[in-house]
């Protein structure tokens, strides 16, 4: 009881502590903040970093908003854990854009270039008179022959954190998965780490895919933590068996808990930073309670030409795995957007999300600037809250895209019609409607200043209206998500 009291007075403090300023030039960071995990009966500490939220932006002031997009969908899975356990999780912990990029939406397929880009405007269902600009961008679907070989390596947790059923477990499930996702032209090596890293499995072909899963169901757990070790024996294995032109990744399972040797997020930031030269791309895999450490996971992942996703269950694992494996095979990189809006029309603009995305104006030329990747077949969106002049004039904005090809060092520059009007939201696409309902879900899990006259029914009923075909049930059980969510609160 003391701990739960002592939880909420750390949120009342920081609900005092924020600012009230509805307009700025940039985000608001609180960096490193650790919350209390309020769910369960453990009083473990979970690492999570707070990076405030987007304000509005003046056009007048600032005409261009640039940032580098996320592929990631560990902060909703991550959320779906917290709510699964009965309580909400902690503000900091809620990424809005990774809970948009958890679900799969059918833009257009690219046709000349890796990626497709679409935008629609409607009404901004939670703020009367302001619009909402959806931005999606579609990776370009690969057929078996164009995804080439795989240059595996398994880089997983073995340290005694890691024992519990939800955390060592669950990824070698996943990742025997995984093996038999793959054909006998792929390759897979496995590394461990612990007090120290050790080669377990050499680069082996997946044609032997029983010595590869008798290797990872022998794991077992104990000992410290020496994670930089680990990566970069990792690294040395990828590098050693790279295959030009094939998909070289290295993909990690941990609850994060380094504790021996270098151990920061700083530290291992820079270390991976210098990796991702390699032309190895990274997948880190988050799982466990107690003592996940979220903010550098997701750190890594952006940091490594990578993406960040939460493991809670069996039905995520055929997710990542098996039903989105696809997006294992990077189409673009360093994608980067940049809007410039129309002063005569756009009074102030919202970046919803990004917030450790956002990215200078004159980034967005220079191709020695990191940014996200997209997958094969991948659905990337983007809002922004439009506050309209009094009589607009002219388009709202006028839309850049930049990538690069996986291999190659300069970018492609994509424009893309200037976005002129907004329709009803009532009359939007399903894409549209489904996008915005867990858009609002993110922003209330945010508790968010923005969130206007937003409430759980409203997303109830647009999330019920849009569920479309729903393959694998990921919207539905985003609709029970909702009910759970406002039953806690």
């Amino acid at each position: 009881m003391k701990k739960r009291i002592a939880t909420m007075l750390i949120l009342v403090v920081l609900l005092i502590a924020c600012e009230d300023d509805r307009y700025s030039s940039g985000p608001n960071f609180n960096m490193d903040a650790s919350y209390a995990m309020n769910g369960g009966e453990e009083a473990a500490e979970e690492k999570y970093t707070d990076y405030g939220e987007n304000k509005f932006v003046k056009t007048s002031e600032e005409a261009k908003s640039t940032f580098g997009i996320d592929a990631d969908g560990g902060s909703y899975a991550n959320t779906r854990r917290y709510l699964n356990l009965g309580s909400l999780p902690p503000t900091a912990a809620v990424r809005t854009e990774e809970f948009i990029n958890y679900f799969t939406f059918d833009d257009p397929e690219p046709t000349s270039e890796n990626v497709s880009i679409h935008t629609e405007a409607t009404d901004c269902p939670w703020y009367p008179g302001h619009y909402l600009l959806r931005i999606g961008l579609k990776g370009k679907t690969l057929s078996q022959s164009e995804t080439g070989p795989s240059n595996l390596v398994f880089l997983i947790d073995v340290s005694g954190s890691m024992s519990s059923p939800d955390k060592l477990e669950l990824l070698k499930k996943g990742f025997e998965m995984l093996v038999d996702e793959l054909d006998g032209t792929d390759r897979i090596a496995i590394v461990t780490y612990a007090g120290a890293d050790k080669v377990v499995l050499e680069s082996t072909y997946c044609d032997e895919k029983n010595k590869i899963k008798r290797a990872l169901r022998d794991l077992d757990s104990g000992g410290s933590t020496a994670g930089a070790k680990g990566i970069i024996t990792a690294y040395e294995i990828a590098k050693k068996n790279f295959i030009p032109g094939g998909n070289n990744r290295v993909i990690v399972g941990s609850d994060g808990d380094f504790n021996v040797g270098p151990s920061s997020t700083e530290e291992l930031v820079k270390l991976i930073e210098e990796k991702r030269k390699s032309g190895i791309y990274l997948t880190v895999l988050g799982v466990g309670q107690g003592n996940l450490n979220d903010a550098m996971m997701e750190q890594l992942a952006n940091n490594g030409n990578g993406n960040y996703e939460y493991i809670d269950n069996l039905e995520q694992l055929k997710k990542v795995f098996v039903y989105e494996k696809q997006k294992f095979y990077t189409v673009a990189e360093d994608c980067k957007i940049q809007l410039t809006f129309n002063e005569k029309s756009v009074d102030a603009y919202r970046l919803i999300g990004y917030e450790n995305r956002v990215l200078e104006n004159e980034e967005f030329e220079n191709d020695t600037v990191d940014a996200g990747e997209i997958g094969a077949s991948q659905s990337i969106t983007a809002f922004y809250e439009i506050i309209p002049t009094e009589n607009p004039e002219g388009p709202f904005c006028e839309l850049e895209f930049r990538y690069k090809k996986p291999g190659t060092k300069n970018s492609i520059l994509l424009n893309h019609d200037a976005v002129d009007q907004a329709i009803s939201f009532e009359s939007a696409s399903e894409n549209m409607r489904f996008a915005t309902a867990v858009a609002g879900f993110g922003l209330l899990m945010k508790k968010s200043e923005y969130k206007g006259s937003l409430t759980f029914d409203d997303v109830m009923d647009w999330g019920q209206g849009a569920v479309g075909a729903d393959e694998h049930g990921f919207r539905s059980e985003f609709l029970e998500l909702v009910e759970t969510a406002q039953s806690i609160q």
